[in-house]
């Protein structure tokens, strides 16, 4: 990187996760600070100095002491682009960066000034999540950089595979656009997992070989269909309930599983059930799905439904 800078190039830095740490831990009882109203764990952020939920956004202070064991010993696990970006100043302080995440791009036409600024004031190095990743055309940008590369592997997502060989192929090609060779250097501890390797070597066809084999074995999209719904209200028990009764009427007609509290399973005080399906799906078979999601809709309840079918996010 630091001759890629010298000789008047730039570079690109991605992390697709934002804020300082990810998580604050109590290293005597193992106490992690979570939103009180979603079932996800508080992001440090440094610029605005406390604790912040990427879900519903409510914002606490940074806890001194623990609050279940009132140890001292909290400590903050997990790097965002805030926190990259202060390393960056550190080991690198001649060098000019600037960072693009939802932080930094709130304001009126956030995103043009971040990018007109990189590219017509020659700034060394741009850091960023996803939204660095593609639709960019830098032509003095020779070098990419991706951080925690296999962060969107282990996610309990039949896409993830995919999702991350597209992000990594796309983030990669922001280098050597112009006539300059590029280069891009991606940091992850599973460099033999094949959706790695095959970003690696540029090679869709090794990917889509491999992961067609694996989504066939385990009817996965697109042998079938996923058709996850989700129930979701203030009251919990209800919602588990209607949930429980829907499984009941579907399971007559789809591969369905029993319902169980989604991955995320509050968020912004709602409790989060989850029922899925997997079948598929043809004209007869919406119909009568349609039929059912109708039958509950109907009902004088406070809990809410949703269907989505092969979903991008199964949280």
């Amino acid at each position: 990187m630091v001759d890629t800078i010298k000789k008047g190039e730039q570079v690109m830095l991605f992390l697709n996760r934002r804020g300082y740490s990810t998580f604050i831990m109590c290293r005597d009882c193992g106490y992690v600070v979570k939103c009180n109203d979603c079932d996800v764990s508080m992001t440090y952020h440094l610029t605005e100095n406390k604790l912040i939920c990427h879900y519903c956004g409510r914002t606490m202070p940074i806890p001194t002491v623990c609050p279940s064991c009132g140890s001292n010993k909290i400590k903050y696990f997990g790097s965002g682009t805030q926190k990259i970006e202060q390393e960056l100043k550190k080991y690198l302080p001649s060098a000019s960066v600037i960072r693009m995440d939802v932080d930094t791009t709130k304001g009126k036409n956030a995103h043009e000034i971040i990018l007109n600024k990189f590219k017509n004031e020659n700034i060394n190095i741009l850091l960023g999540t996803q939204m660095i990743a593609k639709g960019h055309d830098f032509e003095n940008v020779t070098l990419v950089g991706v951080l925690a590369a296999d962060g969107s592997i282990n996610i309990g997502d039949y896409k993830a595979n995919e999702r991350t060989y597209q992000l990594l192929t796309q983030v990669s090609g922001r280098a050597g656009r112009g006539n300059k060779k590029g280069m891009a250097i991606i940091q992850t501890y599973m460099p033999d997992e094949f959706s790695i390797m095959s970003a690696k070597e540029q090679n869709y066809e090794k990917f889509y070989n491999s992961e067609i084999i694996m989504r066939e074995k385990l009817n996965y999209p697109p042998f079938c269909d996923i058709i996850v719904a989700v129930f979701s209200g203030k009251d919990e028990n209800a919602v588990k309930i209607m949930a429980k009764d829907f499984f009941v009427d579907v399971k007559e007609i789809f591969e369905a599983y029993a319902p169980a509290p989604a991955p995320i399973s509050k968020v912004n005080g709602e409790y989060r059930w989850r029922v899925l399906m997997k079948e598929l799906l043809t004209d007869e078979k919406i119909k009568k799905l349609g039929m059912y999601v109708e039958k509950y809709l109907m009902l004088k309840s406070d809990v809410k439904i949703s269907i989505d079918v092969n979903p991008n996010n199964m949280s």
